[in-house]
């Protein structure tokens, strides 16, 4: 949107913070490369569009926002003099990628600018603050490489735990399984002894028929059992055990709890007892106590490797292995993923609390990012409560927030963020854990995840006892970006209150 050309006035120039020091001549020149102008209410450029100036606000109010789905989202409001926005860092050239305006900017009532072309505001910096640029660009470039480098080590170190703790989570269902198969084994070579000993014993025809039937029936039986109460188990142990000790069978109390896992009371041994005569009826018993040892023993092997498949399962889904980067997801799947995967680093003692909004739609996303995004918080959430020792609760709420977008909250009962570094918290290298224990970019990742990537937000909201982290997506969003790297400009919120001097940072 074009403007209406008025004059450049040096005086008025020299009243504001950003040329307060200058020369008359230079005065002059900026004068004489850029020009005012008068913007009506509206805007006055948009995201995506070529960054060609460099503005700095003379009077008015001015509003800059970024594009989140379909709606431009307000980042800050302002009317004091001299704030600056658009091309302000065309003086690193062709080195960084300044083509296009990361936000939009428009006026809310009739408003003035002076307006400098980029190019001749990378030309003014280079000449008059030489050593400035230099320092700015060793800043600038030093600051990205270092993130960039800090941030893959940080990486590196959340894959190493993720690791350790998948480690933990499978050794526990494979273990049970090797200890389930060298117990089938030995139950398997007793049956058949068993076996033999019905086998060679005075078993008539029909008694051999019924006590296979019931072994079938003990079988299915043992798959339908249902769990019951600690005090219902003892109940029925005792049962079984007076049973058994009537009925002349020496160690009931051992079979007793076989027989109350797998359903079985003294109705089912009462119909054992009906098939056979007394002197055999020991040997049927064992018998088919060892049909239900091999069916338990099954059934425990069977739990052990869907418990490892369903690891394996969880560890494709956090790492998106062999899917599209680009997607819709569904985030209930990925928050799942990534609590299982942090389940052996979360431990026994905090409660986790899953308050799902199951109604809401699946959003285009990059999955592996947004994991990322979770584990970052859930860590962070896991490290407070620790801090208050070790016990306490993570609560995951997913809901449509009142601004029509997905809300994702991770709520925790730690100590709180204190207000005085609540605003430094996104900020690259800004840490409270000890030294050596946090990059200080878990945080600064996140942030530049969800806004840069995602086009959403994140907002904190914390007192003792009570911390929420809120990420907010769009429930719909323009086309991907081609790059999937992290953007390299930080645009993660300074603090507070906004900087007086810059609204956005824009370029």
């Amino acid at each position: 949107m074009s403007g209406q050309p008025l004059a450049c006035d040096r005086a008025e120039l020299a009243t504001l913070f950003l040329f307060e020091k200058l020369s008359p001549e230079q005065l002059d020149r900026l004068c004489r490369e850029g020009r005012v102008e008068r913007f009506e209410p509206g805007w006055v450029y948009r995201e995506g569009e070529p960054a060609t100036c460099f503005f700095v606000l003379l009077q008015g109010t001015l509003v800059m926002s970024r594009q989140v789905g379909d709606d431009d989202v307000e980042l800050n409001r302002t009317s004091q003099r001299g704030v600056y926005a658009g091309a302000f860092q065309a003086y690193l050239g062709d080195q960084a990628d300044q083509a296009r305006y990361k936000g939009s900017m428009r006026v809310i009532e009739p408003s003035r600018f002076f307006i400098l072309p980029s190019a001749s505001f990378a030309e003014i910096m280079r000449e008059w603050f030489p050593m400035a640029v230099h320092l700015l660009e060793g800043l600038f470039f030093g600051s990205q490489n270092t993130q960039r480098t800090i941030g893959q080590r940080e990486r590196l170190l959340a894959l190493g735990s993720l690791s350790a703790g998948l480690t933990h989570e499978l050794n526990n269902p494979a273990a049970a399984a090797v200890r389930a198969t060298s117990a089938l084994r030995e139950r398997v070579a007793g049956m058949r002894h068993k076996l033999g000993v019905i086998a060679s014993g005075a078993y008539r025809r029909e008694t051999l028929e019924s006590l296979v039937e019931l072994q079938e029936r003990t079988a299915e039986q043992v798959a339908k059992a249902t769990p019951l109460s600690p005090l219902e188990a003892a109940d029925r142990e005792d049962e079984l055990t007076d049973w058994l000790d009537d009925h002349g069978i020496a160690g009931g109390w051992q079979l007793a709890p076989n027989f109350v896992q797998a359903g079985l009371d003294t109705a089912w041994l009462d119909r054992v007892a009906a098939a056979v005569d007394e002197h055999t009826l020991e040997g049927a018993v064992r018998w088919l106590n060892y049909t239900v040892e091999t069916e338990l023993l099954m059934n425990e092997i069977e739990d052990s490797t869907t418990r490892v498949s369903q690891l394996v399962d969880a560890a494709k889904q956090y790492s998106q292995l062999d899917r599209a980067p680009y997607q819709n997801a569904d985030v209930h799947e990925l928050l799942d993923s990534t609590l299982l995967m942090l389940s052996g680093k979360i431990g026994e003692r905090i409660r986790v609390v899953k308050e799902y909004d199951r109604t809401l739609p699946r959003i285009p996303a990059y999955p592996g990012e947004l994991n990322q995004v979770w584990t970052n918080l859930i860590d962070n959430a896991v490290a407070a409560i620790n801090d208050t020792g070790g016990e306490g609760t993570l609560t995951v709420r997913t809901a449509r927030d009142e601004r029509d977008q997905l809300l994702v909250e991770f709520r925790d009962t730690g100590p709180g963020i204190p207000p005085g570094i609540r605003g430094r918290i996104f900020d690259p290298f800004f840490t409270t854990k000890p030294v050596g224990q946090g990059t200080g970019l878990g945080l600064d990742i996140s942030w530049r995840i969800v806004v840069n990537k995602h086009h959403g937000h994140i907002e904190v909201h914390s007192a003792p006892g009570d911390t929420r982290f809120q990420v907010l997506l769009p429930l719909t969003a323009p086309a991907p970006d081609l790059d999937l790297t992290l953007a390299p400009e930080s645009d993660a919120p300074e603090s507070d209150a906004p900087d007086s001097h810059t609204p956005e940072e824009t370029s």
